[in-house]
């Protein structure tokens, strides 16, 4: 009968930990490029826009036309974008699932338990007491490695999830097409200039906050792109955001394309309370690249309630004052968010710690206080400006050839103060330095301006729930709605160009609207809900 029990134990044992191990690795594929008589060995990256993109074995990534790739890459290189696409498109871990997998979890914890206990009387009454001091140790080994393997899958469960492309995607929707997303199998890509296009920039900077920055849309876009993780996991130990930590580049990305960065500066102030940001809570870097440093709490009430503002890039959501069901906020953590629905996420406010108090999911940050990977701006003055005291910007405004900005401020109570500047298509900088004795000016060479590519990802939440018909069309566009859509659940309908200007709108449910005075083109049609947002692209002919 001993033997018979020191099987069962052993046994057992091996049986958990034999669903307990996990291998991740990375592929590398030796890649054929048949048009140009060359090969590459690297790991398969993404799939966009008609080119391949592998990291080489010196982590490297570089691309090349699928056209130009051997028969069997290219059918490796569609089949596993495919599985991409597939994996991308899991909903949101609910907390119902943790649960039930947790119960299901527990429930097998305590009927190998209880079947332990049994074992443990029947070794009592079948075996003599000198024997008990040698079954007793197994017996308890047993019991030790059998909560550690459930502690240790309870607690992968509770701490790994994975965010749905189309929840992301209904966040950013609202701001294309001047935002741009994509993504592989770890990341979700936010494209973007780094520009906002529904509030003014740099008004009410004043006293020493002003360091003579002033904004430069930028090229966040393709690799450059700003990444935030799909399968965001809990950090053991979150770090804090700080004047020691993350002073340099952004920690979160708001969904109008503009990054966020820590409430304090690389010198260790408040830029809030030090009086560095305007209006909107934003200004320059050294770079000439705009972002906020406060949370950018406005942009709620030109989306939905229900949808973030913001994503950290450690992958968790950031929410205005109101819950994902669209309930008034509940009460904050030490890390300014809290779980809901078994997944966490953060909420801004006007007071600090305004947005983040702690990156609660695992990130790295470099010797240079950066969250590494995020995207990079590109400076184009070379100078080291610094604060301007007595300065208070007044206006900052696009120029009339859509090519440039111009930057008014007083001086000490004193008008007659600009910074006008442009750029033309080879890359050349001028900026015109206006003071009230005479003008200044300085060229510089700097990058090329780019564009927000215009392809559009549509929210599949509720695709299958709205149809819009014909497509192409010439002269009338439908609506047709779902049983699980009611007219009044439609807010509004917004027909846009592809440069972003309202060409349409309609409050409220309307089944046709005639396009016949609209120009042969591509648009973007969005459909607001009470709790998500429909994108589609359609073609007027």
């Amino acid at each position: 009968m001993k033997k018979v029990i020191v099987i069962l134990l052993c046994s057992l044992s091996s049986l958990i930990y034999a669903h307990s191990v996990s291998n991740e690795h990375t592929t590398i594929r030796h890649w054929n490029i048949a048009k140009q008589d060359k090969a590459i060995d690297g790991s398969f990256y993404m799939y966009k826009n008609g080119e391949v993109f592998i990291e080489d074995l010196k982590s490297n990534i570089v691309h090349f036309p699928l056209t130009q790739f051997s028969n069997e890459d290219q059918t490796f290189v569609l089949k596993k974008d495919e599985w991409i696409k597939a994996i991308n498109n899991r909903i949101l871990i609910k907390n119902t699932e943790a649960v039930a997998k947790n119960s299901f979890l527990d429930l097998k914890l305590w009927l190998i338990i209880s079947g332990l206990l049994i074992l443990g009387l029947l070794m009592r009454r079948f075996s003599n007491n000198k024997k008990m001091k040698y079954l007793m140790p197994i017996l308890s080994i047993g019991i030790i490695m059998i909560f550690y393997s459930f502690t240790k899958k309870a607690m992968k469960t509770l701490q790994t999830t994975t965010t749905s492309i189309a929840f992301m995607d209904s966040a950013f929707a609202p701001f294309k097409p001047n935002v741009n997303t994509y993504y592989t199998s770890t990341y979700f890509y936010v494209e973007s200039k780094g520009i906002p296009t529904t509030h003014t920039m740099m008004v009410g900077i004043s006293n020493n906050g002003w360091q003579q920055q002033v904004p430069i849309p930028q090229c966040y876009i393709g690799s450059n792109a700003w990444p935030i993780p799909i399968n965001p996991v809990v950090a053991a130990t979150p770090v804090p955001v700080n004047a020691s930590h993350f002073l340099r580049g952004a920690i979160a990305i708001a969904t109008n394309g503009v990054a966020i960065f820590n409430p304090y500066t690389n010198t260790g102030v408040d830029a809030f309370l030090d009086g560095q940001l305007d209006t909107y809570g934003g200004h320059c870097g050294r770079a000439d690249d705009y972002h906020y440093h406060t949370a950018p709490m406005f942009l709620d009430s030109q989306t939905s309630d229900v949808l973030p503002i913001a994503f950290a890039l450690d992958g968790f959501a950031v929410y205005a004052n109101y819950e994902p069901d669209g309930g008034a906020m509940l009460p904050l953590d030490i890390n300014h968010g809290h779980y809901r629905s078994g997944v966490y996420h953060y909420h801004g406010s006007s007071a600090a710690p305004y947005m983040i108090a702690n990156m609660v999911g695992q990130i790295t940050e470099d010797a240079t206080k950066q969250i590494i990977p995020q995207a990079q701006a590109s400076p184009v003055r070379t100078e080291n400006w610094g604060p301007l005291g007595g300065a208070l910007i007044t206006s900052c405004t696009p120029n009339g050839t859509s090519n440039g900005y111009n930057v008014s401020y007083t001086l000490n109570g004193t008008s007659g103060y600009a910074t006008n500047y442009s750029w033309n298509v080879s890359g050349l900088y001028t900026f015109k330095y206006v003071v009230p004795t005479g003008t200044t000016t300085t060229n510089y060479n700097g990058f090329t301006q780019c564009s927000v590519p215009t392809s559009i990802t549509e929210n599949v939440i509720e695709q299958n729930s709205i149809t819009v018909y014909p497509n192409p069309t010439s002269d009338i566009l439908n609506f047709n709605l779902s049983k699980t859509i009611k007219e009044t659940d439609i807010k509004e309908i917004i027909i846009y160009s592809l440069k972003g200007d309202v060409i349409h709108k309609e409050e409220g449910y309307k089944q046709n609207i005639d396009i016949k005075q609209l120009s042969k083109g591509t648009y973007i049609v969005k459909v607001m809900l009470d709790k998500t947002l429909l994108v589609k692209k359609i073609v007027v002919q």
